[in-house]
């Protein structure tokens, strides 16, 4: 039973109680979480004629959807050999766990990897195996991979990078599962139906970024192909029947407001349907997607919502519950991190 916020509510410090709230975050990209300082180290290591902050900072400025794009493959250029991504695997789980996150299922893109680079996997693969392990022993935050096909890529692309997947979640256990981002207007989910039956079959759980920057029809299709996990669904708010069936099947949301915002997916916080879609019982959590590119992380978006949307501390006590049920972490783990929850704050 929710209890109600209390005089001793009102007055405790807001920022570091959800600083010490356990969090789980379901929507971030490893090459997304390249702040600043990793930047400028990464060009040191590559570039003939290294980026001067004032340059760098330039990477993360844009003013739409594909403009982001293109500043994230900017950003992400500069990981040029594994031990990049060891690098920023270890730097992203200290900044996880410096904001009370204490699991974090992280999307990372073999498309890129494949597609861009026209490198095999498997080295870059060890590399984050060795953050991620490093990470954990330093910082006791966990982390499982999601891997990410680029859908503008194809079709084609996608069944590689799925295979490959489930090829090598038999080396490596914290591979989890796979998703398809990228541009939606460019890859619909219909042309991933097969591949994502396969990766079902091969033990392999199923996300899908959808409802970003066209309407519900993405998330319908989404849901059709298998998706467990929608990410960011903003169109779903146009479709009354969508969120019924949202709401009655508790499917998980992968919301990303600050994200949506800047990318100009929505127009403003006003237009944000997070408080709609909690309202109307859909199960919400709150997500940071590429930190450094929006100029907020999990804690900055947990402060962001509970304040201008007015969510009082045991509804953001909710929402941290709704992560850790909607991840794909084992039952034992996850009714630990529920109880724990459950009991923050008394």
């Amino acid at each position: 039973m929710a209890r109600k916020q209390t005089k001793q509510d009102a007055e405790i410090d807001v920022v570091e109680w959800l600083r010490r709230l356990p969090k789980v975050e379901l929507h971030l990209h490893l090459e997304g979480t390249i702040q600043l300082d990793t930047l400028l180290e990464l060009s040191q290591r590559h570039d003939a004629e290294p980026l001067t902050a004032e340059a760098a900072k330039k990477l993360y400025v844009y003013e739409n959807f594909l403009g982001f794009m293109d500043s994230f493959k900017a950003v992400s250029a500069r990981l040029k050999g594994p031990d990049d991504y060891e690098l920023i695997t270890y730097n992203m789980i200290r900044d996880l766990a410096a904001q009370g996150v204490v699991h974090a299922e992280v999307y990372i893109s073999f498309g890129i990897i494949f597609y861009w680079k026209n490198a095999e996997v498997e080295p870059y693969v060890e590399a984050i195996e060795r953050g991620r392990v490093r990470g954990e022993k330093d910082f006791g935050t966990t982390v499982y991979w999601l891997i990410d096909a680029v859908r503008h890529f194809g079709a084609e692309e996608a069944v590689k990078v799925f295979r490959k997947a489930a090829e090598l979640r038999r080396i490596y256990p914290s591979i989890i599962g796979i998703g398809i981002g990228g541009d939606e207007a460019r890859g619909g989910a219909d042309l991933f139906r097969d591949s994502y039956a396969e990766a079902k079959a091969a033990g392999l759980r199923l996300t899908a970024h959808a409802g970003e920057t066209i309407g519900p029809e993405s998330i319908w299709a989404a849901i059709n192909i298998g998706a467990e996990r929608v990410g960011h669904a903003l169109s779903a708010q146009h479709d009354a029947e969508l969120l019924e069936i949202l709401a009655e099947r508790q499917i998980p949301l992968e919301l990303n407001v600050t994200s949506n915002i800047r990318t100009g997916c929505c127009k403003s916080f006003d237009e944000h349907p997070v408080k709609l879609y909690f309202e109307s019982g859909l199960m919400v959590t709150i997500n940071s997607d590429d930190p450094p590119m929006f100029g907020s992380n999990l804690l900055e978006e947990y402060v962001l919502v509970q304040s201008r949307f007015e969510f009082s501390l045991e509804q953001m006590r909710e929402l941290a519950a709704n992560a850790v049920e909607a991840s794909f972490l084992p039952p034992e783990r996850k009714l630990d991190l529920l109880r724990r929850v459950e009991q923050y704050g008394f």
